[in-house]
């Protein structure tokens, strides 16, 4: 057989030897492709329809790592197409954090709206009130009675406790060792609600911020106010504390605040009860002179300027009153007997002591 005859012969078999890899390679190709298919269309597939779950997500959780979660608790059949699908789709991006009710069953797009709507369920809440000019102890008796703390652990974190990230304000309290209480004058008097199940410290944080939304409606301009004042916030929160023990009526704060910060320049001392109230391990109704003779910085019989920070915890129109004091030239101040809880003022002791004889002639009036 010559060399041309050899190359006819082996033509035809090499043709079907390369037609055959042809097909073979055609057809794993559409294996490989008919199994992708269906590897892809069966992870886009509702997963099996189950019981609803309740599933958290994290404040800050990436759609990947909600994906791995959804996939991890049943609700999605597989987690890398799920991935995909946001990514094909643009999604993710817009996940709210939060506790949310799914189901096995439901499509990615009902899934996606869910999260994207921030359909989350709605949590138990418990409320409670705090009352104006309530001090720090008094809050944790009454939250302790509701049975919403644990009183000891409450008082323990407000009086060691200094940094609290959420709060801007109690960043101020000055750097000492003798309050009574640290965080006396920043727990925001008010009504919350919060979830079921708070800490203590959830509780403390909650008020402390609070106190910071409560400035921020304050006139624009009242951090200025405060500098040409030379005061501190902490200082502000102190007087205000005490016009929020000293007075009832609304319409006496800025008064009252007129004569303290009036005592403060002339200098005098405050010599308000209420400070001796506070040093007290229980409140009187009435104080005695030994009570006034107390060897303590929140006694401000005996001690000059203000006391070490505040008494209580002011409302909003105690701390405007304290900012925005009336301008007048009163020193001394007596509550009227008659019942309606206001003050007679007077600008000479003179006055003042007229003032007490007309009080007292009032309640004997009364008997």
């Amino acid at each position: 057989m010559n060399e041309r005859q050899g190359r006819e012969q082996n033509g035809p078999a090499r043709s079907r030897i390369t037609l055959w890899v042809i097909t073979v390679l055609i057809g794993i190709m559409l294996a490989t492709a008919g199994g992708i298919a269906l590897y892809v269309w069966n992870g886009l597939r509702p997963a099996p329809a189950g019981d609803v779950k309740r599933i958290e997500v994290a404040k800050g959780s990436t759609a990947f790592q909600v994906a791995d979660l959804l996939e991890k608790q049943g609700i999605i059949r597989n987690s890398f197409i799920f991935k995909y699908y946001l990514k094909f789709h643009k999604e993710g991006g817009a996940f709210l954090a939060g506790t949310y009710d799914l189901a096995p069953g439901m499509t990615h797009d009902a899934i996606i709206s869910k999260l994207n709507k921030g359909e989350t369920v709605k949590a138990e809440t418990i409320r409670f009130t705090i009352p104006e000019g309530f001090t720090l102890l008094q809050i944790a008796d009454k939250l302790s009675s509701e049975g919403l703390v644990d009183k000891a652990t409450f008082i323990q974190l407000a009086d060691s406790k200094r940094k609290w990230p959420d709060s801007e304000a109690a960043g101020f309290i000055p750097e000492q060792v003798n309050y009574k209480h640290l965080l006396e004058g920043y727990l925001f008097p008010e009504t919350y609600e919060m979830k079921v199940g708070s800490t203590e410290e959830e509780i403390i944080d909650r008020m402390l911020s609070e106190l910071d939304r409560k400035l921020n409606e304050l006139p624009d301009d009242w951090e200025e106010t405060l500098q040409k004042r030379q005061m501190s916030l902490h200082q502000l929160l102190t007087v205000a504390s005490l016009v929020e023990r000293e007075v009832v009526v609304d319409q006496e704060r800025p008064i009252v605040a007129g004569v303290i910060y009036n005592r403060l320049a002339k200098p005098m001392r405050l010599q308000i009860d209420a400070t001796v109230q506070y040093l007290l391990d229980k409140p009187k109704e009435r104080l005695y002179e030994k009570d006034l003779t107390v060897e303590d910085p929140y006694n401000t019989y005996r001690y000059d300027g203000l006391p070490p920070g505040p008494i209580a915890n002011p409302s909003l129109k105690s701390i405007e009153a304290a900012l925005y004091p009336d301008s007048n030239d009163y020193y001394y101040y007596v509550t009227k007997k008659d019942g309606t809880q206001q003050h007679l003022f007077a600008k000479t002791f003179r006055q003042h002591e007229q003032n007490i004889r007309k009080s007292n002639a009032e309640a004997k009036g009364g008997e």
